[in-house]
């Protein structure tokens, strides 16, 4: 077993502190009998993954200022964060510009679905229970997974926190408390207990209640440089009050490992609507509940042959209200409902080849209170086959995907379902390593995919069309990473990442007018060609008994719209895609004191597809900032932490019109039993 100063396990992503093992099936299996430690500790077991992904995990969460899984993406090369204001604010992310509904998410290693518009509203998930958040363009290159891992463009991986215990104990209790700016009180609690010699438990809930208002400048200006208007608002309607609970069973098997997860969440918030025309409230409620419960089981049958099945019941509910005397009055209901179920069949043919097969089933339906609803059902089926090779300084993998979904309406007169679809899917993924000590990596990969048109898509009332064909996309990619470990005085480990891509998304859907009079429809029309670099970098050093480290990465992305040569926008940048974007994270450490630095900036861009002057964005950045300390009070450890974002209190929008906080601090304290 070697130590390994941070990140020449991690490509391109922070240091992760937290002790993991490599199964032997290529996954990572959380342990729960062992203590977190300062070092990173690595089993040596062979690689099963091709390119590695950006991960962030255990303490580095905690020093990155951020609240939530959206927050914390944000540190991610190549990702874009929708943040619509405040805490209460939805929150999703677009990677490589291909739009956020080609992206996966996966919590605990099955995938989050929202079939009516396709989008996860990352801002619900706190990072008080993660232990790790990772990554993957294109997919997870480890061919032992479900056929729906195949099926994204990209995916987010999110793991809860397994229990670990110190020698001679069965449990420890978590109570953490935070506090800060906009009204927060945001308590939870983590209760773990070892249950047997093989099983434990982990439940936790977290409450998070907050006003949500704060001062923002409104200001425009003419295309001449004149001020239009200047003044300063308080945001509106931006409150939300949320409870999440969540409970897992772990377990550890002869050759294998096992978890049931159940999770509810409910919240109510005000929606901050834009601010336009001096108007700073809006009307709009909504309430949220979502509830799934989940089991995975994977096992080691024989040498040749193992196992995997993952399976998930789900249901979500939402209520939409907009009670605004200048709008038309809506109070809506919707209900989803999934069921889904895999199998996964992994064969070592040699120690050098191995092959996999895979299928899943999903269900999803949807229910709403509205007039003609149409009521649709859809049926999906995905087959997927797999070969790895992995031999000392060349590994490849390739993967075939098939899709096959049926859908139906019970409203038949006035919906003509969604006709079924099947449609193939390859992916090819290389990597090279020319030294035995694997501190170069050239790799490569492509891949074709595309997404399904969602419920709204196809049966929103008076807009939707049952006829549109999937969104297609084509990824490739080249990239090379360089990581050393050192025995200096001063230098731990240095690290450097690079890509190039180039993405191309056909067919893509949009809302486009008619003719008739004031009647939009769904249609197939988009075309958008992406070319962009990622380069990233760490470096860990100490000097005497400090620690610190620095992580740095920058994005250029040319992302452009090609979809007919008489628009006015052809081949201008598409909205909301920044060509240069840059974060950096410092870290340093001394004897329990923690500081933390991160910058964020994201570039010049336009909120509409025309690149004129009128839809510019300009460019904006954030300085943030935190100091902790560890104390230990007999078998009572405590936490203090202070933070404070946006530090120069920049004005800044990243969506037109939805002006974000000002400076903001939280204070949070953590006391472990």
């Amino acid at each position: 077993m070697k130590y390994l100063s941070c990140f020449a396990l991690a490509v391109a992503a922070m240091f992760n502190s937290n002790a993991f093992a490599q199964a032997d099936d290529g996954n990572e299996l959380f342990l729960d009998s062992i203590m977190s430690i300062q070092e990173v500790s690595v089993v040596a077991t062979k690689r099963a993954e091709i390119i590695r992904p950006q991960t962030l995990g255990g303490i580095e969460l905690e020093r990155l200022n951020s609240r939530s899984v959206a927050d914390a993406l944000r540190y991610f090369s190549g990702v874009q964060l929708k943040d619509y204001g405040g805490i209460g604010g939805i929150k999703t992310v677009n990677i490589r510009s291909m739009g956020t509904n080609h992206v996966g998410v996966f919590y605990n290693g099955i995938q989050l679905g929202n079939a009516q518009n396709g989008q996860v509203d990352l801002g619900r998930y706190s990072l008080d229970n993660i232990e790790q958040i990772s990554l993957y363009n294109g997919q997870k290159s480890n061919i032992f997974q479900s056929a729906k891992d195949f099926a994204s463009s990209s995916a987010i991986y999110i793991y809860t926190k397994r229990p670990t215990f110190e020698a001679g104990r069965n449990y420890n209790v978590s109570v953490q408390m935070k506090t800060g700016s906009f009204g927060l009180v945001n308590p939870s609690v983590i209760w773990n207990q070892r249950l047997g010699n093989n099983v434990s438990m982990s439940a936790n809930a977290e409450y998070t209640r907050a006003n949500g208002r704060y001062k923002f400048r409104y200001q425009r200006m003419l295309p001449d440089g004149r001020v239009a208007y200047d003044t300063t608002a308080t945001r509106q309607n931006g409150d939300v009050e949320a409870l999440r609970t969540e409970i897992g069973f772990y377990g550890n098997i002869n050759g294998g490992h096992w978890n049931l997860n159940g999770y509810f969440y409910t919240s109510k918030r005000g929606i901050p609507g834009a601010v336009v025309n001096n108007v700073f409230r809006r009307g709009e409620r909504q309430w949220d509940k979502s509830a799934f419960g989940q089991g995975a089981f994977t096992k080691k049958i024989s040498d040749f042959y193992s196992l995997k099945l993952n399976a998930k019941f789900a249901w979500d509910y939402s209520r939409y209200l907009r009670d605004d005397p200048k709008e038309l009055y809506l109070n809506n209901h919707y209900y989803q409902k999934e069921a889904y179920l895999s199998i996964a069949n992994l064969f070592a043919i040699t120690d050098w080849w191995s092959a996999s097969a895979a299928a899943d089933l999903q269900w999803n339906t949807m229910d709403a209170d509205l007039a003609d609803f149409a009521y649709p059902t859809r049926w999906t089926q995905l087959a997927a086959i797999a070969t790895s090779v992995n031999f000392k300084h060349f590994a490849l993998q390739a993967s075939l995907l098939g899709t096959f979904t049926q859908e139906s309406t019970r409203s038949r007169k006035t919906y003509t379902a969604s006709p079924n679809r099947h449609e193939l899917s390859p992916a090819l993924f290389v990597n090279y390593r020319p030294f035995d000590d694997n501190w170069l990596e050239i790799y490569g990969f492509y891949k074709k995919i595309f997404r399904l048109p969602t419920f709204n898509d196809l049966y929103y009332t008076e807009i939707g069309n049952a006829n549109l064909e999937p969104e297609y996309t084509r990824q490739y990619n080249i990239g090379v990473s360089l990581a050393r470990s050192f025995d200096h005085a001063v230098i731990d480990a240095v690290s450097l990442k690079a890509d190039a891509y180039y993405n191309t998304v056909k067919n893509k859907i949009i809302a486009y007018p008619t003719g008739k009079q004031f009647r939009w429809t769904m249609i197939n029309l988009g075309s958008v060609r992406i070319a962009g670099m990622e380069v990233s970098g760490d470096l860990a050093v100490h000097v005497g008994k400090v620690n610190m480290r620095l992580h740095t990465q920058y994005t250029f992305q040319r992302a452009r719209d090609y979809t007919d040569p008489g628009d006015t926008f052809y081949g201008d940048q598409i909205p909301y895609i920044p060509r240069h974007s840059v974060s950096v994270s410092y870290n340093a450490n001394y004897r329990g004191w923690d500081f933390n630095y991160s910058f964020i900036y994201t570039g010049e861009r336009y909120n509409e597809q025309e690149n004129t002057i009128y839809n510019f964005e300009p460019p904006w950045y954030t300085h943030d900032m935190s100091l902790s300390k560890d104390f230990n009070i007999g078998a009572v450890k405590l936490r203090l932490s202070g933070e404070l974002n946006n530090v120069f209190n920049q004005a800044y929008e990243v969506i037109h019109n939805y002006p974000m906080p000002g400076r903001n601090f939280r204070i949070t304290a953590k006391v472990t039993i």
